[in-house]
């Protein structure tokens, strides 16, 4: 690009690729998210690492693989070690800087074997995921019989009770609840209420304060040495609790919901990894369409209410020109099913799980023929790091990443040798699911390869695979997976699964330039092993190993 921009990498939790205007949704409006999408490049086709948040944030922030960094679900810390997007900017004079949600358990045991403290400008920013945290809040303030799910002191909380809002978790009893008939809490944790406002003024609920931290953020910033920055500003919403304040819990009704995707047949002889997932706690729930109703239309307020914070958002930038000096990335860490294929939340690799939005707006005259254009490509998240990396005038070191860089789809370009089909990993250890299926943790391990053509998913444990055919069933409701007409379709796509696990993904000191560059060099440096005789080698390469013997010694 022909000068450095600042990145504003925005992130929302648990946005479906398909729930907004610009990507086909009838009846929930995005206008202005559509307005980034015809100022940008939208890829239709990019899949996130891992369907959980924890383990698909840290493909995002690492630009690798679960399998690679090792931070395969939520809580499991990221090691120390593994380089993330502010090590990699900062080589190249940018700070990244956090606004919002990163889910990053900090490996606390590593940081004390290395003598790192969470006070220090390292130690915290290992603690933060690499991120110089401006302010950060993973929206998790859940507190239940054996504690609370996340231990942090909590901004959004103190910011509720400097505004006037009571109790000691205001997340909950106000952002996240709503009131009965009887005047009594109805939390949102409780499907029933979803149709219910929340409790709360519009103006302080949770995306309407995010937004008005990067606007600070940004007037801060205005009044520094003019560093340039990539800003992660994480969205915690529209992931559940399911409820939304007013006006918008009463925008969306069963009048505007697109119909379910699921059938009969889905339950009927399932996979059986399919069925623990199918039946578990969340997807029963969801398996009543009373229950979807009232989720979906919070579901789609909480969107709603999030595109009218990007239209604040957006104004802001035009109206300080920031918006012609800042490259805006937006995109979701993954689905949610809402009920499709009998299923809740995410877990598995549907479309609606895994596929995510992603839209890339560069004000730089380069990218000017491709402005409202849509990208098919088979595109990964770990694409977003070397991504960053070029833009902000790097070159990616690919001996760390395992993504590449998007940068020239953007110029209207199609890197040569681009990936034929995208990888998802899921390790469902901790879950109930893998106790239900009576596997060890080894083995409740799942891959999703998808290509043009198929989607297909392998689980370890014995367990037979999934297949769909994406041409005749994009919808994804009949499994081949066990159908003796696939077998040759299988065993290509265990090919190309094994042809991803042969990838070197451990190996991140040295790059293959490097390497190439020391080939036959040793000899130079006094290792000739091989030497049948001194006639035999370049007389230079063994001089120093010539002459007459020395004799004296003690």
């Amino acid at each position: 690009m022909t000068s450095r921009k600042n990145i504003l990498f925005i992130m929302f939790d648990q946005l479906r690729f398909d729930y907004l205007s610009c990507a086909g949704h009838p009846h929930l409006h995005t206008p202005n998210i559509d307005w980034l999408a015809s100022q940008g490049v939208s890829f239709s086709r990019c899949y996130v690492q891992s369907p959980v948040c924890g383990a698909s944030r840290m493909s995002f922030y690492t630009g690798r693989y679960i399998s690679s960094h090792g931070s395969t679900w939520n809580g499991i810390p990221l090691k120390v070690g593994e380089m993330t997007l502010g090590d990699h900017l900062r080589d190249q004079g940018m700070d990244s800087v956090l606004i919002g949600k990163t889910h990053m358990q900090v490996d606390a045991e590593g940081m004390e074997r290395l003598g790192l403290t969470p006070d220090s400008i390292i130690g915290a920013r290992v603690s933060e995921c690499g991120f110089d945290a401006y302010i950060r809040d993973d929206g998790l303030w859940g507190v239940g019989p054996d504690g609370a799910y996340d231990r942090k002191p909590s901004p959004y909380n103190a910011f509720l009770n400097e505004a006037g809002y009571d109790g000691d978790n205001p997340w909950h009893d106000y952002a996240n609840s709503g009131i009965d008939d009887d005047g009594n809490m109805a939390s949102g944790w409780v499907y029933s209420n979803a149709c219910k406002p929340a409790n709360i003024r519009e103006e302080d609920s949770e995306t309407p304060w995010l937004t008005r931290q990067m606007i600070r953020f940004l007037a801060d910033r205005k009044e520094t040495d003019g560093r340039p920055w990539l800003c992660h500003l994480s969205y915690i919403k529209p992931h559940w609790p399911y409820i939304v304040p007013a006006p918008y819990h009463e925008m969306y009704g069963p009048n505007s919901f697109t119909p379910v995707v699921r059938h009969p047949d889905e339950l009927s002889d399932p996979n059986p990894v399919y069925a623990a997932f199918a039946n578990n706690v969340i997807g029963t729930a969801f398996h009543k369409d009373e229950v979807r109703n009232a989720a979906l239309g919070a579901y789609m307020g909480l969107i709603k209410q999030i595109d009218d914070q990007m239209g604040v958002l957006f104004d802001y930038l035009k109206s300080t020109g920031e918006m012609e000096n800042t490259i805006i990335v937006l995109t979701s860490d993954h689905g949610d099913y809402m009920g499709d294929h009998w299923m809740g939340e995410k877990d598995l690799f549907h479309d609606p799980s895994v596929k995510v939005p992603l839209i890339i707006y560069d004000p730089s005259s380069e990218a000017d023929a491709t402005r409202g254009t849509v990208c098919d490509a088979l595109v990964e998240a770990i694409d977003l790091a070397p991504t960053f990396v070029e833009m902000a005038g790097g070159v990616p070191r690919y001996e760390i990443f395992e993504g590449r860089s998007l940068a020239p789809f953007l110029r209207g370009d199609t890197p040569d040798g681009w990936r034929n089909f995208a990888i998802s990993e899921y390790d469902y250890s901790i879950t109930p699911m893998s106790a239900r299926l009576g596997v060890a943790p080894k083995d409740a391990r799942l891959f999703m390869v998808c290509d043009d053509r198929w989607k297909f998913m392998h689980a370890e444990g014995g367990f037979p695979p999934m297949l769909f055919d994406l041409h005749n069933d994009p919808q994804e409701l009949v499994d081949l997976g066990r159908n003796s007409d696939y077998e040759a379709i299988v065993n290509s796509c265990y090919d190309k699964l094994f042809e991803w696990s042969r990838r070197v993904s451990q190996r991140t000191t040295v790059s293959d330039q490097q390497l190439m560059d020391r080939r036959g060099k040793t000899r130079r440096r006094g290792i000739v092993l091989g030497v049948t005789d001194e006639d035999s080698v370049d007389a230079e390469l063994i001089a120093g190993y010539r002459g007459k013997a020395r004799q004296k010694h003690i």
